[in-house]
């Protein structure tokens, strides 16, 4: 048995290679790079094929014109030479001397390759150049016997056993009488066999041609892909709890700009997992203080009523607290949602005086109003009022009564800005950035809020939500200014879009 099951992993091993291989292959075949060049290759074989023939028919086209050209010229200078030329032998026109006539054309002139010069006397053969013919224009072919018989110049051409032949025939007419003919004939099978030695070798060029670029183009298609390969190596990475990594940007163009989308993405869901990540461990770490006490004080319920009415009254701030807590972390969560804000446009100029009334409400403080800007902004009046309100809450937590808190607002071509100033003891500078996290509390703080620590978070989510920031200025001693900013660059693009009430 152990030894059934020794040689039964060999073999589960070697089926499980087999199928990674192939898988394998199969993953090359289907790999972008490889469909790329698929379709490359096929364009080219396209391309390539259709050229070749293109060529090869320009090239026959040529080729006839060429032979077509010759036989003319072959019969004009045959012509020229029986009407004005002279033998070179007695220095006498040849008159009747057809014999002597055809001995100095075919001597003068050499026939192009696959043309050849036939001569004819009293309907027998005489002499040809070269002297080695084919079958069909042999004596005693039934072409050339055909031919014996024309009377006429004639031009044409006949279906051999070697192929079409293209012929032009002039007779040579003595004293009215036809005493011999000129012929001179090309075996087209010759030159179609040059044109086709020169479209092989087309053909073998273009091959390696094909091979070397598709070579290269496999390299590149590799190069420009790398992104891609970055970007599947960059996702597998990425899990649930680790979304920091992101794909490294190369060049420009379309997988750049596919890049830098995804990385965009990647940010939007880390902030999603941290946001939904940092409500659950917020929520479990504050809600557990108020919890227990109220589970211990009712687990120590007393008969007396007067205990019971504090118990119940200890309760229930308690649940107030964690409604406040709740709603906290909700608007925190909720400020990173799209429709968060509702915006609209806002004077600048009533909405500070309104602040600025509702400020005073809050403690007994020395207010001040230290300016009001003249203008507009696109904004969520609810939200900005419970960002500014936060501040001045704050303000009153870290004054005394009779302390100055001060508000103003200000306006510029850029920006708009809401301020609270007070005149407290001040932040020092190594808590200036701690302040704005959660929870964060000032060690050896005066502060009497019995809130969570959330308020400067909420002010600096409202201030990110309308693409601006909060600032701050201050130190030991000498008080604390926050700051709003909010631009004015894209408030046109904020605004919702209304219905037309006309159509």
């Amino acid at each position: 048995m152990g030894n059934n099951l020794a040689s039964a992993k060999p073999d589960q091993n070697h089926e499980a290679n087999k199928t990674e291989g192939c898988w394998g292959w199969r993953n090359l075949f289907w790999e972008a790079r490889t469909r790329l060049l698929a379709w490359y290759v096929l364009l080219m074989v396209c391309f390539t094929g259709t050229s070749v023939g293109l060529i090869r028919q320009v090239l026959l086209e040529e080729t006839h014109k060429r032979i077509d050209s010759s036989l003319n010229q072959e019969v004009q200078e045959f012509q020229r030479l029986f009407q004005q030329g002279k033998n070179p032998f007695t220095g006498q026109p040849f008159c009747d001397d057809i014999g002597g006539l055809f001995e100095v054309f075919l001597s003068r002139n050499i026939p192009n390759d696959g043309e050849f010069l036939l001569t004819i006397i009293e309907g027998q053969f005489y002499q040809s150049s070269p002297t080695a013919l084919p079958d069909p224009l042999q004596p005693d072919a039934w072409l050339l016997k055909r031919w014996t018989k024309l009377t006429q110049p004639t031009k044409g051409w006949e279906e051999t056993s070697v192929g079409p032949i293209l012929y032009y025939a002039e007779p040579v007419e003595i004293g009215g009488e036809i005493r011999g003919l000129f012929i001179v004939a090309n075996v087209i099978a010759y030159e179609k066999e040059e044109v086709n030695e020169v479209v092989w070798v087309i053909v073998k060029v273009t091959l390696v041609v094909m091979v070397v670029a598709s070579i290269v183009a496999w390299v590149a298609a590799g190069r420009v892909l790398a992104p891609l390969r970055s970007v599947t190596e960059t996702a597998r990475s990425i899990s649930e709890t680790d979304l920091t990594q992101r794909i490294p940007i190369q060049g420009t163009g379309e997988i750049a700009e596919l890049t830098t989308t995804l990385n965009q993405m990647l940010d939007r869901l880390h902030r999603a997992f941290t946001s939904q990540r940092d409500f659950i461990n917020d929520a479990g770490h504050e809600l557990r203080t108020p919890i227990t006490i109220i589970r211990g004080h009712l687990e120590l319920w007393d008969d007396d009523p007067k205990a019971q009415q504090e118990t119940l009254e200890l309760v229930l701030d308690e649940l107030d607290r964690m409604n406040r807590f709740v709603n906290d972390l909700l608007l925190l969560a909720k400020a990173e949602w799209r429709d968060f804000l509702q915006v609209e446009i806002i004077d600048i100029d009533s909405f500070t005086e309104e602040l600025f009334a509702k400020a005073k409400a809050l403690a007994e403080r020395n207010w001040q109003l230290d300016a009001i800007a003249s203008g507009q902004i696109v904004a969520d009046r609810q939200r900005l009022t419970q960002a500014i309100m936060n501040l001045a809450e704050n303000a009153t937590q870290h004054t005394e009564a009779g302390e100055q808190i001060a508000l103003g607002s200000a306006i510029n071509r850029h920006n708009a800005y809401f301020w609270v100033r007070d005149t407290g003891k001040g932040i020092d500078s190594a808590n200036q950035k701690r302040i704005f996290e959660r929870f964060a509390r000032l060690p050896n703080s005066r502060r009497r809020s019995e809130g969570a620590g959330l308020g400067l978070s909420i002010v600096q989510a409202i201030a990110q939500a309308h693409r601006g920031q909060v600032r701050l200025n201050s130190r030991l001693g000498a008080g604390a200014q926050f700051t709003i900013v909010l631009p004015l660059e894209s408030r046109q693009d904020n605004l919702p879009h209304e219905s037309n009430s006309n159509c």
